[in-house]
């Protein structure tokens, strides 16, 4: 460590209001707690403003970290421990210019009164990617807001008239998509399966408001199978866990895009639960149409989770112990190990 990195110096963060500078602290000074113990500075609030006192390179990160979480709030955003940590994060990699707009672009506000917001910069680039195209492949792990940041996009065309109807498909695999022999309706047969995306729905709009627009067609949640035969016109189109789709069944879907329409492909292709043997579509797609305009492939990683923080760790050992089981096993010679 250099004798720049350990000096000790002070920073001071100007903040314009006293309800500013309680936003920024957190509920009980959580968020000051945080960025003291992750950076090991000291921050004391004072009149006008936060002082930062620590090493250089902790104290500059602290103040940096400080200084987005002031922009954010004061655009109207209410941050969370995860958003602070995440900040955090893109302060050690040196990406914390990247953040300037993070957390102030409202995709919709739920009828709770909740700002829907990309909170990660890869979802930042997942939302202008849907803006800009008509035909979007999100694929990632599991907590990174691939299905509901496309509901919600899906949603706020809804409401802004862009579209006249939301279709949301699953390929009901566990079932072989062979769902006539259970009992009920279609909507009673393929619930289980659907449940994600009803989820989805739920968290932006009230029950009574889904089940209307469910009524009313205006929101079909439907197995992918159910989609052969249809084109659909001036529609906002999510299939949901595409990675368990046969190239068939991706090239079917594809083809049902109608005038007007959009549609928005997400899935985790390693979590693929196809027969042995079966290609994925997902995996397929990307080799396909890798070089047709129009078309965007947006890549999520574990730094874009925004679930517990313990779900990026655990997305993180899987990826490593994954890439060692492909790794062939070497000897003290550097020589493969041969099977008796």
């Amino acid at each position: 460590m250099s004798a720049t990195e350990q000096q000790h110096i002070s920073i001071v963060v100007p903040v314009s209001n006293a309800t500013l500078l309680h936003r920024v602290l957190g509920v009980r000074d959580e968020y000051l707690r945080l960025l003291q113990r992750e950076l090991g500075v000291r921050l004391v609030a004072r009149e006008g403003g936060l002082e930062v006192h620590g090493p250089a390179v902790q104290a500059e990160r602290a103040a940096e970290v400080l200084r987005q979480m002031l922009a954010a709030v004061d655009k109207g955003s209410t941050l969370s421990a995860a958003d602070v940590r995440y900040l955090l994060n893109l302060a050690r990699r040196g990406q914390i210019a990247e953040a300037e707009d993070l957390f102030t672009e409202t995709i919709v506000v739920t009828e709770r009164g909740k700002r829907v917001a990309p909170k990660t910069l890869g979802q930042a680039r997942y939302v202008d990617a849907m803006k800009r195209h008509d035909l979007v492949f999100a694929i990632g792990p599991a907590g990174t807001g691939k299905t509901f940041l496309a509901v919600a996009m899906a949603v706020a065309a809804l409401k802004q008239r862009q579209v006249a109807r939301i279709i949301l498909a699953r390929p009901a695999v566990e079932a072989g998509e062979k769902l006539g022999f259970l009992p009920g309706d279609i909507y009673e047969k393929v619930d289980p399966y659907m449940r994600p995306l009803y989820d989805a729905l739920y968290e932006l709009l009230d029950y009574d408001k889904v089940q209307r627009l469910i009524e009313r067609r205006t929101v079909e949640v439907i197995p992918l199978a159910y989609m052969r035969g249809r084109t659909f016109n001036d529609a906002f189109i999510v299939l949901d866990e595409a990675q368990n789709t046969t190239p068939l069944q991706m090239k079917m879907f594809l083809t049902r895009m109608g005038f007007g329409a959009k549609i928005v492909v997400t899935g985790d292709i390693t979590q693929i639960d196809l027969p042995k043997g079966v290609t994925s579509g997902l995996v397929e797609v990307q080799r396909v149409l890798k070089d047709v305009d129009g078309v965007a492939f947006v890549y999520l990683t574990e730094q874009d989770v925004v679930r517990h923080p313990l779900v990026q760790r655990i997305i993180q050992a899987y990826e490593q112990w994954e890439r060692q089981r492909r790794t062939p096993h070497r000897n003290d010679r550097g020589e493969g190990d041969d099977e008796q």
